[in-house]
């Protein structure tokens, strides 16, 4: 204990106590707590990319409440951190602050120093350095960007056991990735194949479908003569895509239409190239778009790869992983004027062979009319600039069910078996698993990330074995097949015939942290510590990444331990700049949150995030804040009065009927604040909590304070500081997940250890000894009292401290009643000398007063 202040302040609470509760180890998990009586949270690890911003304090405070309840209700909380540290954003920024991009023939450099160490000029062109040397960059600007992370959310507040830190690129974590993939790859829920792949020509890596989205952009419609094979005439068909033309592999309408139904079966020729393709009938085929016919090319569209592969198509690829036309013309290409107009294509970007093959064909007659401007939903990589591509390659999956109806419908029963909050979004997950139209595409060609562990033969040609991987023991986990041989094999077999070579890829970054419950709890390197937390309680996040973060951490629990990796699902909604667009770093519109706390307070800005509700987007609100640090104010300024006016033993019970009423009061709100953490409603807890508090500090306290100073009977006098007592504990614990900082100061005043480490307070406690019941009648008629006397005052203009010589009250009779049995406050509290009360049939207090002269 402490002691109160003279001046109490909130300056400078927050690295008094950050410092204590780190010194003191307030939070750290209890590794011999039996599961039972443990409380685990699947902490969301942020991207390392560059800085937090408001949305993450707005999601991560949701989950502090919540951990802090039940820390105080007794559980051990296991509440780690990680920094998601590897994969594309990372690269990205390593590349943007050093100037620097990867490439692997470049030869390492000892003692590389990158050419810029933050802000190169824009006419800056990046300087290509070898793999290890980007890796080694990429290390040494994240653990500058985790060191930033943890003491922002150390200001935060968060009541992480910082012990159990990790990151996504260390040994354990590449360990427990690199396990796990092996498990699946032996169980057969991993497969290698050489197929379609959506592809961001930037990145030169391969996307999966979860990280998707459609962004509007403008293209234009070009009518395009094919011409029958019979010499009949011609099909014109609509395309957006006409550089495409050389991979043309068919012309495809719906079965149902007339209109195309003699073409069936037959062939067309293409225009410029003169390649014979056959026209098929498809289902997906849309009657009303364009012409109705559409090509399908070696792909334009995730809708050619459906039919190139039900209906067995010839493959054309002629699209690189760079973006441009490859130079080898594509099978079938024999005519010599179609072979000199693919030559004036080669090594164009996507973009540029789209001009040519539109004058091309305007020149030849081939193309009906002007191209028709349109606007079009186009797919890209969510981090990327350019529409992707779609190109053939070999990848690593894991099976989904995107092709497999009996693992889709086990995930969904997975989903369906947790508990949502709020409910309504398990909809979005139970939508996006039954939308899926592929495997899990985990491979990406990158390189800050963690490999893939395998190796595969080479046969006496130097051909590459695919179908027969080399697996490393799990007991030499981690490693790199870039720089480890496999069993049996020497680095000087590498590359050679009958020899060996290493997987170049790495995983996506949500194949690693699809496993941090595992990472977290140390699966397999420490089994008494993953068995006392796993499956965990909770998993917090936001909902738009349920269709990647959470699915897949779905699927790797349901392979691994065949059950849900947690009980419970927080979702939080997004943070809405003043007009309502959500605020992200992309957008340009965030708001740094250090400048927020040094103005606000940590506390006022938690205040602010907790007001939101489960799952529903919030408007960033500085107002908002201004009445957090006011609350905290309060919550200051009440503590020292209460504290100061006197002292009472502990064992008083108080027996004032109003004293008892407000504990009664404050009991309910007890009760509902506890329903509603256990249910994750933190915004409840404040809402409620805040609404007593309010009416406590501006009614009760004013009530009670001049007989709490012995100005009346000693009786009454300990009645008051008692009861004062009672609620000030209870509050101070109430608002002890929400405000930590200010609670944990005010309960230092008086009260030994951490008020995060006290007993959540309950109504049975609150109320225990006293003789009567709930009395909100009694309350509400003293505080009605007390109301209309500070109204009077008001609109007369006279201080609250003027004298009253006379009140006059006319109200109903039971709070006629309630008014007697209180009046000695109420004439302390309104500075009224003399009173009388008539009753009617009315369900208001009302009152004239005589104010005493010379009141100015």
């Amino acid at each position: 204990m402490s002691g109160v202040p003279e001046k109490p302040s909130l300056e400078n609470v927050e690295p008094k106590w950050i410092d204590s509760w780190d010194q003191n180890a307030t939070y750290s998990f209890d590794r011999s707590a039996t599961r039972d009586n443990v409380f685990s949270i699947d902490t969301p690890p942020p991207t390392v990319s560059g800085s937090l911003h408001m949305g993450h304090v707005f999601s991560y405070t949701h989950t502090d409440t919540v951990a802090r309840f039940w820390r105080m209700r007794g559980k051990s909380v296991f509440y780690p951190m990680g920094w998601d540290d590897n994969g594309l954003p990372t690269e990205r920024r390593v590349q943007n602050y050093y100037g620097v991009s990867c490439d692997a023939s470049v030869a390492y450099v000892a003692n590389f120093e990158p050419p810029f160490r933050g802000d190169p000029p824009k006419d800056h062109r990046a300087v290509p350095i070898s793999r290890p040397n980007f890796i080694e960059l990429c290390e040494e600007l994240t653990a500058e960007d985790e060191k930033i992370f943890e003491d922002l959310f150390r200001r935060l507040g968060l009541s992480v056991d910082w012990s159990l830190l990790y990151t996504t690129i260390e040994d354990r974590s590449r360990r427990a990735s690199q396990r796990a993939f092996l498990r699946n790859l032996a169980r057969g829920e991993a497969y290698t194949q050489e197929a379609p792949t959506l592809w961001d020509v930037d990145f030169r890596t391969a996307v999966a479908q979860a990280e998707l989205e459609d962004r509007d952009r403008p293209g234009a419609y070009h009518t395009i003569a094919f011409h029958k094979s019979d010499g009949s005439g011609d099909v014109l068909i609509d395309t957006t895509r006409p550089e495409l033309l050389p991979a043309c592999v068919a012309l495809i309408a719906h079965p149902d239409d007339p209109r195309y139904q003699p073409l069936f079966g037959k062939t067309v020729r293409t225009p410029l190239f003169n390649v014979e393709v056959p026209v098929f009938a498809h289902p997906l085929a849309q009657i009303d778009k364009g012409t109705g016919i559409a090509m399908c090319c070696t792909f334009g569209d995730l809708t050619d790869v459906i039919w190139w592969r039900e209906l067995q198509l010839s493959m054309r690829a002629i699209i690189s992983r760079d973006g441009r036309i490859v130079a080898e013309a594509p099978s079938g290409l024999t005519d010599p004027t179609g072979l000199a107009h693919y030559g004036s294509l080669v090594g164009k970007s996507a973009k540029q062979a789209q001009t040519a093959i539109a004058e091309m064909l305007s020149t030849s007659g081939e193309m009906i009319g002007e191209p028709r401007a349109i606007t079009h939903p186009v797919k890209f990589y969510e981090k990327g600039d350019r529409p992707l591509e779609i190109v053939t390659s070999r990848q690593w999956y894991i099976r989904n069910g995107g092709r497999d109806a009996a693992l889709r419908d086990a995930l969904l029963a997975r989903g369906a078996g947790l508990h949502w909050l709020p409910d309504h979004m398990r909809h979005r997950y139970s939508n996006w698993v039954e939308g899926l139209n592929g495997d899990w595409l985990v491979s990406r060609q990158r390189w800050f990330g963690v490999p893939v562990p395998v190796w595969y033969p080479l046969d006496a040609h130097g051909e590459t074995m695919h179908d027969s991987p080399l697996v490393p023991d799990e007991s030499l986990l981690p490693i790199d097949p870039s720089t480890d041989a496999p069993a049996g094999y020497t680095e000087a077999q590498r590359g050679q015939p009958g020899g060996f070579i290493g997987d170049p890829d790495v995983m996506d970054t949500w194949a690693t942290s699809s496993l941090t419950p595992q990472i977290a709890g140390k699966w397999k390197d420490n089994n008494d510590l993953f068995e006392r937390v796993f499956p965990f309680d909770v998993r917090p996040q936001g909902h738009d990444i349920i269709r990647t973060w959470l699915f897949s951490t779905m699927v790797r629990s349901h392979f691994e331990h065949d059950v849900a990796p947690w009980s419970h699902v927080a979702l939080s909604g997004w943070i809405l700049d003043p007009d309502r667009k959500k605020m992200s770093k992309s957008k340009g519109n965030v708001v740094t949150p250090a400048d927020l706390f040094d103005s606000y307070g940590s506390d006022a800005v938690r205040y602010w995030a907790v007001g939101a509700r489960p799952g529903v987007d919030t408007a960033f609100s500085e107002d908002q804040m201004k009445v957090g640090r006011k609350l905290a104010t309060k919550l200051l300024n009440v503590s020292k009065f209460v504290l100061g006016i006197g002292e009472v033993a502990d064992d008083v019970v108080p027996t004032e009927a109003i004293d008892v009423a407000m504990l009664h009061r404050l009991a309910g709100v007890v009760d509902e604040a506890t329903a509603a953490f256990e249910a994750f409603d933190y915004a409840r807890v404040l809402e409620r909590t805040e609404e007593f508090f309010w009416w406590f500090c501006d009614d009760y306290v004013e009530l009670v304070k001049t007989r709490g100073y012995l100005s009346h009977t000693e009786e009454g006098a300990m009645s008051a500081r008692a009861a004062l007592r009672r609620a000030l504990s209870t509050l101070q614990r109430l608002l002890a997940p929400l405000l930590p900082f200010v609670t944990e100061e005010v309960w230092s005043w008086w009260q030994s250890g951490s008020v995060h480490q006290s007993q959540w307070p309950t109504s049975s406690d609150l109320t225990r000894g006293l003789s009567n019941g709930p009395n909100e009648e009694l309350l509400d008629a003293i505080c009605g009292a007390i109301g209309v006397i500070r109204r009077a005052k008001t609109e007369a203009k006279v201080s609250q401290r003027a004298v009253v010589t006379e009140a006059s009250f006319v109200t109903s009779i039971d709070a006629a009643s309630a008014i007697t049995a209180g009046w000695a406050d109420i004439a302390d509290a309104g500075s009224v000398e003399k009173w009388n009360i008539s009753t009617a049939d009315t369900n208001e207090i009302t009152v004239n007063v005589t104010l005493a002269p010379n009141i100015h």
